[in-house]
């Protein structure tokens, strides 16, 4: 991963009360840590000072400096809120790593070498991580679960995963 990328830590996906509050889906580890990273960027360059106020069901209550009203603040729903890399805490562990650093990553069947493809996305929908794969051969999106029978090894260092599921192999058509 290059030095100086952004990495998404937060998305506002609502609103709550009438003075500017935000509603923020945290993506860091302890969720309440946003507001340690300075100033955040959104995906259109606005810089945000954020101070989290407090918890609403599972999201973070935020209050944005310089956002007073509710009627500013749902324009800035679906917001990403982003940081300079620098700012994270460095890995303590070699097998360790950023989900964004997974973005990109070469993508190997189990005992091949060859690419059957790259690391397009990750995503949480609530019953934990999904990555999604875009095939070599096909370009077609398929989805897996990030857990280590799907995924028995990440090397960052050397830029590649390895994939377990034999479904890459298939078109849709082949009815497998």
């Amino acid at each position: 991963m290059e030095n100086g990328r952004k990495i998404c830590l937060g998305a506002i996906v609502g609103v709550h009360g009438i003075k500017g509050e935000v509603k923020v889906k945290s993506f860091t580890e302890t969720d309440r840590n946003l507001e340690r990273y300075g100033v955040l960027e959104d995906q259109n360059g606005r810089r945000f000072e954020v101070k989290v106020s407090g918890h609403s069901k599972e999201l973070l209550r935020v209050k944005i400096k310089g956002i007073d009203d509710r009627n500013t603040a749902e324009g800035l729903i679906g917001s990403r809120l982003y940081a300079e890399r620098e700012v994270l805490p460095p890995l303590e562990n070699e097998d360790e790593f950023y989900q964004a650093d997974l973005i990109g990553l070469e993508v190997r069947q189990n005992g091949s070498a060859q690419s059957a493809g790259r690391v397009a996305g990750i995503y949480n929908f609530g019953a934990g991580e999904i990555l999604e794969i875009k095939i070599a051969a096909t370009g077609k999106l398929e989805m897996i679960p990030f857990n280590r029978v799907y995924v028995p090894e990440v090397n960052i260092k050397d830029g590649y995963i390895i994939v377990s599921s034999v479904s890459m192999l298939f078109d849709e058509e082949d009815g497998e």
